[in-house]
């Protein structure tokens, strides 16, 4: 005869073993959703910097002393004036979120040698805030003026004698996540203009793509 008692038991265990199981599977699915959901939401606000292009417009420019420089697409500024250094470089935000550029830091050593990123604490600050739209142009500046300055002679000499030499960008979404470090190559061209190109891009705060 049938113990309908303990077939209760077991009805009921299985019925419970199942709605966890179809529990946990609801949970995971809504895990993955969020986790989609919210990576979506970081492309949306993540920023790219690039040099800009050769078509895109020339900008205006000028520093807190008052000195102004044209800035054409896909160029540089480096300028000796007045025992004072002027950089800047014109830029592109190849994605959609706003870039907030954070810091800079130089790159005198050749090129070609091995070379990791800058840590955060070694960039030079920006004296005013730059922003680069999402999908549209900006441009970064710098200067130094005290000629103590231990990069100052280093940086000049470059400049006089048209020598190849690299800025590095760390710059981050609105929020101040999302933190990468761009490295850009600054060269003179023959009929005395500067331009401006990439070399390598590092995320900070995500896994690097290579």
């Amino acid at each position: 005869m049938a113990d309908w008692t303990v077939i209760a038991s077991l009805a009921t265990a299985v019925g419970t073993l199942a709605l966890a199981g179809s529990t946990l599977i609801a949970v995971r699915s809504a895990n993955r959703s969020a986790r989609i959901a919210e990576y979506a939401m970081q492309v949306g606000i993540r920023p790219l910097l690039m040099p800009s292009r050769l078509e895109d417009s020339t900008q205006k420019i000028m520093w807190g002393d008052e000195h102004r420089a044209a800035l054409p697409g896909a160029g540089a500024v480096c300028e000796l004036a007045d025992g004072n250094i002027y950089l800047a470089m014109s830029l592109r935000n190849a994605a959609q979120g706003i870039a907030v550029i954070q810091g800079w830091h130089l790159r005198l050593d050749p090129l070609a040698s091995e070379h990791p990123h800058a840590e955060p604490g070694e960039f030079r600050a920006q004296t005013r805030d730059l922003y680069v739209p999402g999908d549209g142009i900006a441009f970064w500046q710098a200067a130094i003026r005290d000629p103590n300055d231990p990069e100052y002679a280093q940086l000049a000499d470059a400049i006089r004698g048209s020598r190849v030499f690299a800025v590095e960008l760390l710059y981050s979404d609105d929020d101040g996540g999302q933190r990468s470090i761009g490295a850009y190559a600054i060269a003179k061209l023959g009929d005395d203009r500067w331009m401006c190109s990439m070399v390598r891009h590092w995320n900070l705060d995500r896994p690097d793509p290579r």
